[in-house]
């Protein structure tokens, strides 16, 4: 782990815990500063329980998508770990055919799925368009539920 805020939160929360794994990913929501922090801030006050992803990138990339279990570690907007979470539940539907459901649980805006087709058709069509591609209504959408383990400042856990 080459972020030194989230080796620290991933050693102390192993203190606890030795059995989960040497190490995970540690990562932003969003593609800003500010975007990062508002939304792992929905995280630590439990608002934000689910996240989505463009499938496509995964592909583009090569990356393994997430697997219910997985432990990962969320960063702000200056990169400082604030969380563990933990996925409970991946799936991977058509954009058009995400919940009502998965939108109240991410939390963001209104919680509605107007809202977060708003917002996520436009951070998608972006994201497409850096790698050449174009949105449409069908792309496949990466839907993950997660829950909070362990906290920055949090003395103890016993996920």
């Amino acid at each position: 782990m080459e972020n030194d805020s989230a080796a620290q939160l991933w050693a102390d929360y192993r203190k606890i815990n030795p059995d989960i794994p040497e190490s995970c990913e540690a990562w932003a929501f969003g593609d800003s500063r500010q975007t990062a922090d508002h939304l792992a801030g929905l995280v630590l006050n439990g608002t934000k329980t689910a996240t989505a992803s463009n499938y496509k990138l995964y592909r583009l990339e090569n990356a393994p998508l997430p697997l219910a279990g997985l432990y990962n570690i969320i960063l702000d907007g200056e990169e400082k770990a604030v969380a563990i979470v933990r996925t409970t539940d991946v799936s991977v539907v058509p954009f058009d055919e995400v919940t009502e459901e998965h939108a109240y649980l991410e939390g963001e805006g209104n919680r509605t799925l107007t809202y977060w087709r708003q917002v996520h058709r436009a951070f998608f069509k972006k994201e497409l368009e850096g790698v050449g591609q174009t949105f449409n209504d069908k792309i496949p959408v990466v839907c993950e539920t997660f829950q909070v383990v362990y906290k920055r400042g949090q003395a103890d856990s016993r996920q």
